[in-house]
């Protein structure tokens, strides 16, 4: 059951030019705000930009959102899950490859290799149903989101078990001992932006963060947004989900799938919201083994995390205690291999 909607005061300002430095792919900017006011509309112009400092590997923004000032870190886009048809790069730091893993490998046996960095060890999902624009869900993303979040990591979950082989750099494995879901928020104070920029998803999932009074490399904030929404580009931009760390937290990019229809899973197995769990599902698993792209578990030689190795194969539906989903495997170093 979804927990209470929280309203908050909403305005963003949006920051340009972070498509051109990471995914060539997407090229048009972004509108460049919405207000306060439920009754908001959106300005014509772009404001002065915000402060943006740029290091060797990613960007840093400070960007204006809910009355408040967020300073935001991006290193890129990772785990990219490509629409079915469509070539892309899954790991698109900013800063060029060199700003990928690196070659120092503690690695179990297979593709995987650890590069020193966090590794989400008691992992937990908060779902941020982004703008008023989830008032009305008559497709019922919500539930079924929070029914999948709800089922993994509970006793009956045999999918997420497979990533309990990865540890940290202390030799801790990821574990589960219950629901990893730990909360959802609909943000509907205002309507979510039509184009988010990157830095908007950043802020907005540092926003969800406050509200759940969470940090660090074990939380993941899906930034869910609302069907009719281009959040970074999306789904011109050729992808269907990607994640990413803010500086305080993971967050996934986790746009309305179902305006993708096929190309991004719906129908796949069982019926039109397959999408949602089976590009869920994949962000999720990489946020966990994976929360400070690239310093978890990756294949150095690609850069590909423990989704993209097995993306759009082998689909099919699995059995929680909150029901069934359509879910793709994960690569396994232990099997070496797909596993579901």
């Amino acid at each position: 059951m979804l927990q209470p909607r929280l309203t908050l005061t909403a305005a963003a300002v949006l920051v340009a030019g972070l498509a051109a430095a990471a995914a060539p792919a997407q090229a048009a900017t972004h509108p460049a705000s919405h207000t306060a006011a439920r009754t908001a509309t959106q300005t014509a112009s772009r404001p002065a930009g915000p402060a943006i400092t740029r290091r060797d590997c990613g960007v840093s923004a400070t960007v204006h959102l809910h009355g408040r000032v967020f300073h935001v870190r991006m290193r890129g886009r990772f785990g990219v899950m490509p629409r079915r048809g469509h070539k892309m790069a899954v790991n698109q730091p900013i800063g060029g490859r060199h700003c990928s893993a690196g070659a120092s490998a503690q690695q179990v046996s297979g593709a995987l290799t650890y590069n020193g960095g966090p590794v989400a060890t008691n992992p937990t999902v908060y779902l941020d149903f982004w703008g008023s624009q989830w008032d009305s869900d008559t497709n019922g993303v919500q539930q079924y989101l929070s029914s999948l979040f709800s089922g993994l990591g509970d006793s009956s979950d045999n999918w997420s078990t497979s990533m309990t082989q990865y540890t940290d750099g202390s030799g801790n494995p990821v574990t589960f001992s219950g629901s990893v879901l730990g909360g959802t928020w609909v943000d509907d104070a205002s309507p979510a932006p039509p184009s988010a920029s990157q830095a908007d998803l950043a802020a907005e999932a540092q926003n969800a963060a406050a509200q759940f009074g969470v940090s660090g490399p074990d939380v993941d904030i899906f930034v869910v947004s609302p069907s009719g929404t281009q959040p970074d580009g999306f789904p011109n931009a050729g992808f269907c989900a990607w994640h990413d760390w803010n500086g305080t937290t993971a967050y996934t990019n986790m746009p309305y799938v179902l305006d993708a229809g096929g190309s991004c899973g719906a129908n796949s197995v069982q019926n039109q919201l397959d999408g949602f769990s089976i590009v869920g599902g994949h962000e999720y698993a990489e946020a966990v083994t994976d929360p400070e792209p690239s310093s978890g578990w990756v294949d150095n030689g690609n850069g590909e995390e423990i989704g993209d190795l097995c993306a759009w194969v082998n689909l099919q539906a699995i059995s929680l205690d909150t029901g069934s989903f359509a879910m793709q495997p994960l690569w396994s170093d232990n099997d070496g291999g797909c596993v579901q």
